[in-house]
């Protein structure tokens, strides 16, 4: 698949490690002018290395902001449309700063955690994608185009670390939505994006220390920030009548993997979070899961289903 997002503007938030940076890098690499946000100025610098080394034709432009500074954050949209004209495409939230604060809590129930907890886990990760997507959306209804993704999590539909990430993913899911409904006519799209296990840093630390072990083999074959990328800039390839069809949608990257034919690094295709045999191994029916193809797949409305009977 050729891919040419020559003359594309986006910013990816949260981009000098992790998820954001393969995302951006990706942007960049098949030829969008890809501005940069994170506290970090020197890892945002080291972007455009990656992109060339990987024969990009586009470029990273860092812009150093703390996204618990509204002020900075205004900076960010105001230098973007003063360089630019006005002009754009792609919004990608994915800024997130609870990371530590969720893995040093893991084993706590929320009433066990510090009384400041909801703020370092859903101001930045929740409040601040509802501020971007505010000033994105200004500059983008001026010109009837463009493309706001919200950067979700399996824990926006079940249980996962905590009470509080939860509710911040289910909250982004829900923003999506709501907030494609008043963009709609104006031509622009807003989707949430669910990629699977990412093997970020923090994730490959998660693993040597044992959290992710209920996974076994599936945690070595989850995907790197460069395959989400990939599916990132195969979404903003397709057509204006394609991304509207989408609209309001949760998409899997791995969906959009399988339907461009986008392999990881290592040229494998990284499992569904959905996968019959990925979920059974999850809930600790391992040797069962051995017999059960990858071809097989639970809908993503059949696991908010047990969600709710779990509860019940």
């Amino acid at each position: 698949m050729v891919i040419d997002l020559s003359g594309k503007v986006c910013l990816v938030t949260g981009a000098s490690r992790g998820l954001g940076k393969g995302i951006a890098v990706q942007l960049a690499v098949h030829g969008a002018q890809c501005y940069v946000t994170g506290r970090n100025g020197d890892l945002m610098q080291e972007l455009n290395k990656e992109v060339e080394n990987s024969g990009g034709s586009g470029t990273c432009i860092p812009l150093q902001c703390n996204h618990e500074n509204d002020e900075q954050v205004e900076n960010v949209f105001r230098q973007i449309r003063e360089q630019n004209n006005g002009q754009l495409d792609l919004l990608v939230n994915n800024v997130y700063s609870a990371v530590n604060h969720i893995l040093s809590n893991i084993n706590c129930k929320f009433w066990e955690q510090s009384n400041d907890t909801w703020d370092i886990v859903n101001n930045v990760g929740l409040r601040n994608h509802y501020l971007c997507s505010t000033y994105a959306a200004r500059m983008m209804v001026k010109n009837k185009t463009g493309v706001i993704i919200n950067i979700s999590s399996i824990g926006g539909i079940r249980y996962l670390f905590s009470a509080a990430y939860g509710i911040g993913k289910a909250a982004n899911e829900r923003m999506a939505r709501d907030c494609s409904l008043e963009l709609r006519s104006h031509g622009i799209a807003f989707v949430s994006l669910m990629p699977g296990l990412v093997r970020t840093e923090l994730m490959r630390k998660g693993i040597q220390d044992g959290i992710w072990t209920k996974l076994g083999p599936y945690a070595q074959k989850a995907e790197t920030p460069t395959y989400v990328g990939r599916t990132v800039a195969a979404l903003m390839s397709e057509s204006k009548v394609e991304l509207m069809s989408k609209t309001g949608k949760t998409l899997l990257t791995t969906d959009i993997g399988r339907r461009y034919c986008i392999t990881d690094e290592t040229g494998a295709i990284p499992p569904s979070m959905f996968q019959l045999n990925y979920v059974l191994y999850s809930c600790g029916y391992r040797t069962l899961s051995k017999f059960i193809p990858d071809c097989l797949r639970i809908p993503m409305f059949l696991v908010k289903v047990i969600e709710v009977l779990k509860t019940s």
